[in-house]
């Protein structure tokens, strides 16, 4: 099993974005945040899926992410 990190970003109207820094023009959308999990989650199985079958090298996940608490 191979785990990539995602970014999830808020929309203006309301909705969520994510995409995968480690397989370019891997995105995907929802309305709630558990849709966009859902819909990314099956965005990188189909990337994955899509780029073997172009005989393209599958990337290595190397992006980490980290939340950092400041004060401001």
């Amino acid at each position: 099993m191979v785990r990539y990190a995602i970014i999830i970003e808020k929309a203006a109207d309301g909705g969520y974005g994510a995409y995968v820094h480690d397989l370019p023009g891997c995105v995907g959308m929802g309305a709630t945040k558990e849709e966009v999990l859902e819909n990314i989650a099956e965005a990188i199985e189909l990337h994955i899926v899509g780029m073997k079958a172009e005989g393209l090298p599958i990337p290595p996940p190397l992006t980490e992410a980290e939340n950092l608490f400041i004060r401001a």
